[in-house]
């Protein structure tokens, strides 16, 4: 797995936009954020800044403006996030995370079914 930074729940609004649509400008970061949030367009820009520097989005000049682009995947940041949960709640212990949401949540039969086949696949694997 390539090296994950870590982003905070700020920066992580960020993302979800690059995620959703890429690329976007600062300007329209700023614009989708604006119902959201109630930052200034320069707390939004040092969030952009913290993500390019910690090497999370990238950018291209396109005219007089910067157009950014996600470096990571969201389903890396997942894999990363599901990872340190993880070990910071269970100790790593995964069978225990699934027996502990199984007896606490209410599940259809559509997700049992879904949670069979993943299960079935797995042993196979």
């Amino acid at each position: 797995m390539k090296n994950i930074p870590s982003i905070s729940e700020s920066e992580l609004e960020i993302m979800k936009l690059l995620w959703k649509t890429s690329p976007l400008s600062a300007n329209e970061i700023t614009s989708l954020l604006g119902d959201k949030v109630s930052w200034s367009n320069q707390t939004i820009k040092t969030f952009i800044n913290r993500l390019l520097n910690k090497q999370a989005i990238r950018f291209e000049k396109s005219g007089r403006s910067y157009l950014y682009y996600p470096l990571i995947s969201y389903n890396e940041y997942v894999k990363k996030e599901n990872k340190f949960f993880l070990e910071k709640v269970y100790d790593g212990a995964l069978g225990m995370l699934f027996s502990k949401f199984l007896e606490e949540e209410k599940l259809s039969d559509k997700e049992i079914q879904n949670l069979q086949k993943i299960l079935e696949q797995k042993k196979k694997e």
